[in-house]
């Protein structure tokens, strides 16, 4: 089954990377990767990363990483995001660098943006790099022991 945090990833992953309508097509992809889970904790899962379910352009209905600033505890959400997909990070004067496991960049860089942190000034990710333009070189430096306290 693995464990919570491995699940997770993945369940990050698959909701990144694939539209997915209902709880039990995210059990079947998770299936598929070789991890079991059970509708409840796919549920717990679903809060725990803050996955709400948007509209696509197709009129069809997907599951993503929430991006409204209301539905969770701000640090307790990037913590959750951030234990489950960074790797490593890094400040080069005033950018910091984040790596992440692969396809998760651009939902540590959206939690992050969505969350209004003082002395970001924007984000950019790839596919398993984000990179964070900070106000200054202190800015990024502050953030980097964030980071670090929150990977905890």
């Amino acid at each position: 089954m693995g464990t919570k945090r491995e699940r997770q990833s993945a369940l990050l992953r698959v909701v990144t990377s694939t539209d997915i309508d209902t709880q039990y097509q995210l059990i079947d992809e998770l299936k598929k990767m070789g991890i079991e889970s059970t509708q409840a904790t796919m549920s717990r899962d679903i809060r725990e990363l803050n996955l709400i379910k948007e509209l696509t352009p197709s009129g069809l209905h997907k599951y993503t990483v929430s991006d409204r600033p209301d539905t969770h505890n701000y640090k307790s959400r990037l913590r959750s995001i951030f234990k489950e997909s960074v790797i490593s990070y890094a400040n080069a004067q005033n950018i910091v660098v984040i790596k992440t496991l692969p396809g998760l960049a651009p939902a540590a860089c959206g939690a992050i943006d969505s969350m209004a942190i003082q002395n970001i000034v924007g984000s950019i990710a790839g596919d398993d790099t984000g990179f964070l333009a900070m106000e200054d070189i202190t800015s990024a430096e502050r953030f980097c022991e964030e980071i670090e306290e929150m990977l905890k």
